[in-house]
């Protein structure tokens, strides 16, 4: 049996999970979360893993590999590190074996993903870190609108008459609700044009990588927006598109569940050849 850890810094979360693997199956043994909110990243990863080995009664030594993923390259305790598109990968395979497309969504940046059935990336496409589709931007729009984050996604499938901002451009964007919000705009009617709005180009990516039909699925911290899923789901059916959008209760914790389960492959193999990798 083989104890792997995996650690996922991303913009706004650190996110940790630790997996035993034996005979090609896969047991969750621990999972934590920290949002980094101007603190230092690596100590609130070391917190986060310390977190799992207590919810799975597990020391240190016992763990065989930890991988990082994300912007955790540098943490000292880790393994190895593993390029954050495949382990969404990988994790999104975990969740649904029949997902043939991620669309990870996080804090700065959206990006979407075309796999094959093993969770191997066929092809990719990002958005740019000053568009107005990220989690930060969101974020900084309902501190304005002064409703709180769980909020967002019930308040915007409830707006009938969205109101378009501008496509690219977060200042701009954040501009375009001042101007609403002066106007009277039901911040309904705010949220759910930027959530069209963020589909629109989410909705780009995916045909950019090929990926027309079968299931997607939307990992990082906007994978449980429901109001962005809903805008998703539209915006496809628009552009004839058949492909299945869907989120998973565990989707933040994708990366991290990629990272765990590529390192417990990565530690076997070198076991294989007598090479042992032992976490710190």
């Amino acid at each position: 049996m083989t104890i792997s850890a995996g650690i996922d810094i991303g913009s706004g979360v650190v996110k940790a999970t630790v997996f035993s693997v034996e005979n090609g199956k896969d047991q969750w043994l621990g999972r934590a979360d920290r949002r980094i909110r101007q603190r230092d990243p690596f100590q609130l990863a070391e917190e986060a893993y310390e977190d799992c080995l207590s919810q799975a009664g597990l020391k240190r030594d016992d763990v065989q590999y930890v991988a990082t993923t994300g912007e955790g390259e540098n943490v000292t305790f880790a393994t190895g590190h593993f390029y954050s598109m495949t382990t969404h990968a990988r994790g999104a395979i975990y969740m649904e074996p029949e997902a043939r497309a991620v669309l990870d969504v996080g804090a700065l940046n959206g990006r979407a993903i075309l796999i094959d059935e093993r969770g191997k990336v066929l092809s990719y496409r990002m958005t740019s870190q000053c568009a107005s589709g990220s989690g930060q931007f969101l974020e900084n729009i309902a501190r304005y609108l002064g409703i709180a984050q769980d909020e967002i996604g019930q308040l915007s499938r409830q707006g009938e008459d969205p109101e378009k901002v501008s496509g690219i451009c977060a200042v701009l964007a954040e501009t375009d609700v001042i101007n609403m919000v002066s106007r009277n705009i039901s911040p309904s009617n705010i949220l759910r044009g930027i959530h069209e709005s963020m589909a629109g180009r989410l909705i780009k990516l995916l045909k950019a990588t090929g990926a027309k039909d079968g299931l997607v699925m939307m990992t990082g911290g906007l994978a449980l927006d429901s109001g962005l899923v809903s805008a998703m789901e539209d915006g496809m059916k628009e552009q004839n598109l058949t492909a299945e959008i869907r989120g998973h209760k565990d989707s933040l914790y994708a990366g991290a569940i990629g990272a765990a389960l590529w390192g417990a492959f990565r530690y076997e193999k070198l076991e294989s050849l007598g090479v042992l990798a032992k976490a710190s």
